[in-house]
């Protein structure tokens, strides 16, 4: 007897996912210089593995919260599916735009409105240390 596609499958849909403040990846939120920490940050994991250091999930900043720094050891690739997110280099990323970040990229990203992602990593990613510059 064969095994059904439907035991291979994952759907979730954006507006009714389930959120929550454990991050699928276990990095750990850091203190930003420029930027304080606080709740916000909200995260639904559809396939990613931290052991692997790939797979996707879905990401939610509240208005005013940001990213831990942090480097890619592989490409991280996001879409924004609602809001704006700038990056530390004043980069604007509005609905619809697709990102592709390179190994070695080492930033962090504030939504001052809010915003929803969906984000697919690739080789996983490392916080920064408070003596590491991201880049401008």
């Amino acid at each position: 007897m064969s095994t059904s596609l439907a035991s291979y499958r994952t759907v979730v849909n954006v507006e009714t996912a389930t959120f929550g403040t454990e991050p699928p990846h276990r990095m750990m939120r850091a203190v930003c210089a420029d930027r304080p920490v606080r709740g916000g940050v909200t995260y639904c994991n559809i396939s990613y593995d931290a052991d692997a250091g790939e797979g996707c999930y879905l990401i939610r900043f509240a208005p005013g919260t940001s990213s831990t720094p942090h480097e890619h050891i592989g490409y991280e690739e996001f879409l924004v599916l609602d809001g704006t997110l700038t990056d530390c280099d004043g980069t604007v990323y509005r609905r619809n735009d697709f990102v592709s970040l390179k190994p070695g990229s080492k930033h962090v990203s504030v939504s001052e409105d809010g915003a929803t992602l969906a984000v697919f990593i690739r080789g996983g990613f490392r916080p920064l240390d408070e003596s590491e510059n991201v880049h401008r």
